[in-house]
This record gives C-alpha cells, sequence and structure tokens, in this order.
C-alpha cells in the first residue's frame, strides 16, 4: 500500500489527551489465543493506549492468528490483508507467527510491521512501542485498568489459562510446534488471577490449556503457596482451591490420565462442575496408534462407567477426527460402536484435513473427501441421535442455570452441561426478570437435539 509505513519509520504520536495513541485489535482462534489477546490488551491499557474497533481510526492494528487447520489459517490471512487494505500498519502475533506460515504471511504482505509467535507478549508491545511510542507521564497504578485485566469475555465469565504448550506429539497436529512445550503456571499465580476474577463478578472460571490433565508434571508437582498456606502444583489440589471461591469450575482439554479419577470426589461435592472435555478423538486402537494418542490403552468405557458411578450426573463431552489416514470402514463402525456405548453429552466431530508440518501427512492410504463426508454425516446422524435421547431424559428435572444474554425473547442460559460458545442453550421464553451473570432455578420443559427449554422456579442474585 502507499500510505504502508517503510520499515524503520516511526511514528510519533504524544497527543494532546495524554494517551500513548490508538490501537485496533483483531483476535482469532480458540480460548488459549483468547487469553493471549486479554493479556497484550491488558498491557495495552496499562501503557495508556486507547484500543479502538475501527481500522481507520488506529494508529496500529495487531491480528492475534490462529494458525491450526486450514480454514483458520485462511480465516488469519483474509484478516490480515483486511487490516492490511484498510490501515496499512499491522502486527501480526499469533499460532501464525512462526515457521512457514510466517513466510506466508511476510510475501504476501511484503509491508507488514512484524510478524511475532505465540504468547509473545512482550514481543509484540516492543513493536507497539516502536511505532507508537507510549506517553512517558502515565501512571499504571492509577490508569483505568481493572484489577482483572482487559478481558474479551462478558462479565460473569472468565477463561483460566493453567499452562502453555503441550509435550505430545500427535501425528495430525503441530501446536507443540508453534507453542513449545508444556510449561505450567505457578499455583499462586493461577489462585491469585481466579480470586481476581471472581472478585470482579466472574461466576464461571473455565480452566483451560493444551493439556489440562498435565498441569504440574513439569514442576514435579511442588509446592507453591497461596494465601498464607503451601499449595502443590497440580490438577487436584488446583481445582480444590478453586473450589472454595464461589464460582462454577469447569475442566477443558482433559485427557484420561489416571489422575483425572481424584477429580470425580471434588465434582461428588460441588467444588467442580460435573463436567468433563475430554479429546478422546477416536476409538480404534489402530487409528489411535497412527495418531499417537496418549493414554489410548487405556479401558476408556469401563472409566467412563465408574465416573459415572461415582457421579450420576457427570456430562462428558469430546471431540473426534473421521477420515484419518487408514480409516477402514471397520475403524469407523468401531467409532461408532464406541460412541453408542459411551453415551457421551456433547460431541463435536471434524473431517480430517492436513496440516502443513504434520507427521500425519506422510502416512499412507489417506481417505477420500467423498467418503470423508459420508462418514462425517453417518458420525453426526448417530451422535444427534443419542444427544436427544439424552436431552429428553432432562424434561421435567430442576436445574441451575447460568443466564448469558436477554432479549426481546426472554433469557437465554446455560447449565452445568453447557459451556459457552460450543455447547447448548437454556432458553427461558418470556423471562425478563434477571440479567447476564444470574444464577436461576429451573424446570426443563421441552428438549431438541441439541437445546432445552425452560421456566424458572426462582431467581438467586
Amino acid at each position: 500500500m502507499s500510505d504502508s509505513p517503510q520499515e524503520g519509520q516511526s511514528i510519533q504520536l504524544e497527543n494532546a489527551t495524554g494517551q500513548s495513541g490508538k490501537v485496533g485489535f483483531v483476535s482469532l482462534g480458540c480460548p488459549k489465543a483468547l487469553v493471549d489477546s486479554e493479556r497484550i490488551l491488558t498491557q495495552l491499557r496499562m501503557d495508556n493506549y486507547d484500543v479502538v474497533n475501527s481500522y481507520h481510526d488506529a494508529d496500529v492494528v495487531v491480528v492475534n492468528t490462529c494458525g491450526f487447520i486450514d480454514d483458520a489459517k485462511q480465516e488469519s490471512l483474509d484478516a490480515i490483508h483486511e487490516a492490511m487494505n484498510e490501515n496499512g500498519k499491522v502486527i501480526v502475533t499469533g499460532c501464525m507467527g512462526k515457521g512457514k506460515d510466517a513466510e506466508v504471511i511476510r510475501e504476501q504482505n511484503p509491508n507488514i510491521l512484524a510478524i511475532t509467535g505465540p504468547q509473545a507478549y512482550e514481543e509484540v508491545m516492543e513493536v507497539v512501542h516502536e511505532w507508537v511510542p507510549p506517553v512517558k507521564n502515565h501512571d499504571p497504578f492509577t490508569d483505568l485498568v481493572p484489577p482483572q485485566g482487559v478481558k474479551l469475555t462478558p462479565r460473569h465469565y472468565s477463561y483460566l489459562k493453567i499452562s502453555e504448550g503441550c509435550n505430545h506429539s500427535c501425528t495430525f497436529c503441530i501446536i507443540p510446534d508453534m507453542r513449545g512445550k508444556h510449561v505450567s503456571r505457578p499455583i499462586g499465580d493461577v489462585l491469585d488471577e481466579a480470586k481476581r476474577l471472581v472478585d470482579a463478578g466472574t461466576k464461571e472460571l473455565l480452566v483451560i490449556s493444551q493439556d489440562t490433565s498435565a498441569y504440574g508434571v513439569d514442576m514435579k508437582f511442588r509446592t507453591g503457596f497461596w494465601d498464607g498456606k503451601p499449595v502443590k502444583t497440580r490438577l487436584y489440589d488446583l481445582c480444590n482451591e478453586l473450589g472454595k471461591l464461589g464460582a462454577w469450575v469447569r475442566l477443558h482439554y482433559v485427557y484420561p490420565y489416571p489422575h483425572v479419577d481424584d477429580i470425580m470426589p471434588l465434582m461428588a461435592e460441588g467444588k467442580v462442575l460435573p463436567y468433563l472435555d475430554i479429546p478422546f478423538q477416536h476409538a480404534s486402537p489402530r487409528i489411535l496408534k497412527l495418531m499417537k494418542r496418549p493414554a489410548h490403552a487405556e479401558n476408556t468405557l469401563e472409566r467412563i462407567k465408574k465416573w459415572r458411578e461415582q457421579v450420576p450426573n457427570l456430562v462428558l463431552r469430546s471431540t473426534f477426527v473421521v477420515g484419518f489416514p487408514g480409516e477402514t470402514e471397520e475403524d469407523f463402525q468401531m467409532l461408532l460402536d464406541w460412541l453408542e456405548e459411551a453415551e457421551l453429552d456433547r460431541v463435536g466431530c471434524f473431517k480430517y484435513s492436513p496440516v502443513d508440518g504434520a507427521k500425519a501427512n506422510d502416512l499412507p492410504d489417506h481417505v477420500a473427501p467423498d467418503v470423508q463426508q459420508e462418514r462425517w454425516e453417518r458420525f453426526m446422524e448417530a451422535q444427534q441421535a443419542i444427544s436427544t435421547r439424552k436431552l429428553q431424559r432432562r424434561i421435567g428435572q430442576r436445574m441451575t442455570v447460568l443466564i448469558d444474554e436477554v432479549d426481546e425473547e426472554g433469557a437465554i442460559a446455560r447449565s452445568i452441561a453447557d459451556a459457552p460458545n460450543i455447547d447448548g442453550m437454556v432458553y427461558l421464553n418470556e423471562f425478563f426478570d434477571c440479567q447476564p451473570g444470574d444464577f436461576v432455578e429451573v424446570e426443563i420443559e421441552h428438549a431438541d437435539e441439541y437445546d432445552l427449554w425452560a421456566s424458572p422456579i426462582q431467581t438467586e442474585k
């Protein structure tokens, strides 16, 4: 672009308002990337920058990219192109900021200011400071930055990232290449952040990482300190302490390691929501071996049965891949049979697609796209029947729901079975005496394949 700054050029913007300048921000990708965005935005506000919603108002634009699958990469490239066309001064960060993807971005956008990888908060701020220098006289202790930092989620729920990176070598995934090896956050830091969020109005903490079950493994579960007492850096102790804060605690990306069994009593006691998001990915031992999935030798059906014996209202969600290289009709049928027996509550399914740099690309016997599509449709049809059956059983039950939104038709909420943006909803038609963040006791009256309809019994505010 003709108005794009040339390399080495700096923009001086010490304006009369005392602001350091205006930054536009585009955040793409998963909840883990969203937390990265929140950290950058918090630092921007601490450095007195004004975050704006218009390309034309921004002195520089930051795009946090996702590079997990081809569709996500294309969305990121489109966002970068749009930012370059509309503004011209763009900093790229996130999962596409490393390796070949970064080269592609640079080739397509030679005037881009800088490209950094994921979790590169300091690098992003250095580039922002270079192109839009901060005002020298601001005081981060008196600026209007909330104690919990800047959030991109509604006030009543927050993502709590407990670690970075991953130690697994799944053949279809390049996350370890993008985000590095597993590194746990100190448990005192995690619990401090959780308490700040709850004190600021968070009613639901969504615990996330690339491998939540591995929390503390890299630290050999060493003892940390929080609130004047020793706490071990491990998943059980983290959940036990989070459960004392008075908010819903929902666990995501939990690999089924043996110590996950220890969490069941906490769920039974109500300290943690009876909800587990476990990425099973497949059921055929042969395909799991080709995927190099961890814990594939576990008898997952037997463990699920034991979990449900301890926690009868346990909700299980998972994701699966169909059409993986080498998958036969027999492997796929094994998956369908497993699905029927497991009766998972919430399920997502993806057709396998190659990812640059993934080892699965070199496997033989790739499944034809039309076969992938046909298997995906059969999978979704089978799971839809299971979901419908399970939701029908909830009719007549009383549940506590968390209000997400109130529109002209009534309140829209979620139950313990529903994580935001990925699971179902509970609709309270013509009920308006509530606001986002309220807990409401309801009775379930109707269900379809994915959602519930209910009427309030009483409201707790």
